[in-house]
């Protein structure tokens, strides 16, 4: 049946969901700076063409026109940096189905059909254009007429790329991370010791525990605000002050536990920090509260803000201080090559200009390209466009597996039969409570649905951050990092808490997830996740069509990360269990407790509706002697010249707990690498 109201869902009624296409939103006016859509000048010559604007692209396009260089940023969206559903932390959800910049990719996790459809988030198209889902009723069948299109997988279509719609979390990588790509490739300037550099260069550290307590492990006047949300919101709300002092205790570290048993106790755990230089950082199963992305107002920031604040400085006399152009609604079919010599030189990009051109658009482009042509790069074209896009442009450009160029008509020009491989993903599996009444939090908090939202008028309004309330924070309180069963030396679970009924994505997804205000998620994160199984497929020569993206879920290691899975849900189980209801108590609402307890069926369960949202690793980094590895160490696209790659998809194994920080600092390394190579060929 089609569904209306998100509020019986949320209340674990059985039913199936409907959402459009193209959401019913709330659209207001920007609340700052927006950089104005132009196209590129045709035939403009740059030193370097970046193409992207996300965690890779917009740091290293700002640091290369800072040290001189002129420099083309294109990116095929909008800026909508400074709306209020991008700004508020709270909102990420929200930011992510937002329809101005929201890019909604289908996928599949498994080649199996049939396993594949017991995902109960597997999504239909209706013959009214509408997305169905199973849900909550397992049973349930998609109206007659209705087409397949797979799972949800949100990414982002404008200025800054995903890290305005991602959750602000800023964990560093693993020093293990920086370790193996050193051993691997042979390149010491890989190693954790040198990237640390990277990572105080562009941080501006701005809470306590890094500041006072650990400021030899950070950075202060880089580009990007580090801030912790403010923790008079735990002791504020008393759900979320039990379910902390539960988390703690059910660490069942011994003393450790008696002693968190406490509200104080609890919170003096929240002193600790996650991005600390500590010999013990990977291998001591602790709970942290986690650093977000944002500035002194408590509003989300990131490479986008960088990037722009490089591109419109100006000199005393007005005139613009650094050769930085950005382009929006710009889509790059194809980089070009100079093919006279013996090896292959990218020369720039051919690219149409429209809104709306990419067919991850939801939203339909009404006249096609209003304008198309080619711009030129003197040194180098770099390609930034995340795991999914870098691929599809680097087969675009003949730069690929060859069988699968020729099936499609695409003229070779390198054969790389590594070209959206080894597609990587972490897992995700929640555990979901609900609780008789709201978080006191949450209590008046429409998310901008209604005419008026207090709680956004109290964080714009605020000047303290204890006066802005519940919008200050992304919804994740603090998470615990713990090692399962079949971990390296490494901890390989993160489980953290939100105030949401959060069991993945599907159209519609932030609507019911926040719709009761009274549900709570402990959700498992896995990393340094196994499976290497995953790829990206061209469905066409069409640059506007999308990819056809298969993660594969446990096809490698599978029986190891679902034993880790297991671990993290039975963890989350025993934390509901022994909640000290200070304000009442949950009960589990998701999995169906009736029908996933034991071990095994978690284990099922995990296998139908595991999720993630960190895809890697497509275009990875490797050893001069791996045919499969696409780049050298130092970003460069291997056997032709002129073009690298620098984003999440450089990376040969998919890094740490979280991916936007290593990206930041993997992008600074780039910098470093590409001036040191200008500086070497003048």
């Amino acid at each position: 049946m089609k569904v209306t109201s998100t509020l019986l869902l949320a209340t674990g009624a059985a039913a199936a969901w409907t959402s459009k296409k193209v959401q019913d939103q709330n659209i207001y006016p920007p609340n700052g700076y927006t950089h104005p859509v132009q196209a590129p000048q045709p035939g403009s010559t740059y030193e370097y063409i970046i193409v992207g604007s996300g965690a890779g692209g917009s740091p290293l396009a700002a640091r290369l026109a800072l040290a001189g260089h002129s420099v083309l940023l294109i990116d095929a969206g909008e800026d909508h940096g400074t709306d209020r559903q991008v700004q508020v932390p709270a909102m990420h959800p929200f930011a992510s189905e937002y329809n101005p910049i929201r890019w909604d990719y289908f996928v599949e996790r498994h080649d199996d059909e049939q396993q594949a459809l017991r995902d109960t988030k597997y999504t239909w198209q209706t013959p009214a254009g509408d997305y169905w889902q199973r849900l909550n009723d397992t049973s349930a069948q998609p109206p007659a007429g209705s087409t397949k299109k797979g799972l949800l997988y949100p990414r982002t279509g404008a200025l800054g790329g995903c890290t305005v719609h991602n959750a602000l979390l800023m964990v560093q990588a693993t020093k293990k991370d920086w370790d193996d790509i050193a051993a691997t490739t042979g390149d010491a300037s890989w190693s954790a010791s040198n990237m640390r550099q990277y990572f105080k260069k562009l941080e501006r550290n701005a809470y306590l525990q890094g500041g006072l307590l650990n400021s030899g492990s950070h950075g202060f006047s880089g580009w990007l605000p580090t801030r912790l949300t403010p923790s008079a919101l735990i002791v504020q709300d008393l759900k979320i002050t039990s379910l902390l002092i539960t988390a703690a205790t059910t660490t069942g570290k011994g003393l450790l536990g008696s002693l968190l048993g406490t509200v104080a106790g609890a919170l003096q755990a929240l002193t600790l920090d996650v991005n600390t230089d500590a010999s013990n950082r990977d291998t001591a199963d602790l709970i942290y509260q986690m650093p977000l992305a944002m500035n002194e107002d408590y509003m989300r920031t990131g490479p986008r803000d960088f990037v722009l604040s490089v591109a419109t400085a100006t000199n005393s006399d007005g005139s613009r201080k650094y050769k930085l152009d950005i382009v929006l609604n710009t889509l790059v079919t194809k980089v070009n090559f100079d093919q006279s010599g013996a090896v292959p030189k990218a020369t720039g990009v051919d690219y149409i200009f429209g809104k709306s051109l990419y067919r991850a658009d939801p939203r339909p482009a009404s006249n096609g390209p209003s304008a198309s042509g080619t711009v030129y790069a003197s040194r180098e074209v770099i390609v930034s466009g995340g795991a999914f896009n870098t691929p599809q442009i680097l087969k675009l450009s003949g730069v690929g597996p060859a069988a699968e160029l020729a099936a499609h008509g695409i003229p070779l020009v390198k054969n790389l039969p590594g070209v959206g491989g080894n597609l990587q993903d972490r897992y995700e599996i929640p555990i979901v409570g609900e609780a008789p009444t709201k978080f006191s939090l949450l209590a008046d908090c429409t998310f901008l649905a209604a005419a008026g939202d207090p709680c956004y008028d109290r964080w714009k309004a605020g000047k303290l951050a204890e006066l802005k309330g519940s919008y200050t924070t992304n919804g994740i309180a603090w998470g615990y990092l713990k090692h399962s069963s079949t971990s390296g030396p490494d901890h390989d679970l993160w489980i953290g808490g939100s105030t949401a009924y959060f069991h993945g994505y599907f159209p519609g997804y932030s609507r019911y997830a926040t719709a009761g205000g009274n549900n709570w998620s402990w959700l498992t994160l896995k990393a340094h996740s196994r499976n290497r199984a995953g790829s990206v497929n061209l469905t066409s020569a069409d640059p506007r069509d999308t990819p056809y993206i298969n993660f594969r879920n446990f096809a490698e290691g599978g029986e190891e990360d679902l034993q880790a899975l297991v671990e993290g849900m039975q963890y989350s189980l025993s934390a509901f269990d022994k909640l000290v209801p200070l304000d009442g108590s949950f009960k589990r609402v998701w999995p169906d407790p009736k029908t996933v307890n034991t071990p095994a069926e978690l284990r099922q369960f995990a296998i139908d509706e595991a999720w993630g949202h960190h895809a890697s690793c497509t275009a990875p980094i490797g050893a001069d002697s791996d045919p499969m590895a696409v780049l050298d160490s130092k970003f460069r696209v291997r056997g032709v010249s002129g073009l690298r790659v620098v984003d999440a998809s450089a990376f040969p194994r998919i890094p740490g707990l979280f991916i936007a920080l290593p990206t930041y600092t993997m992008s600074e390394k780039a910098a470093d690498v590409i001036l040191a190579d200008a500086a070497a060929s003048p």
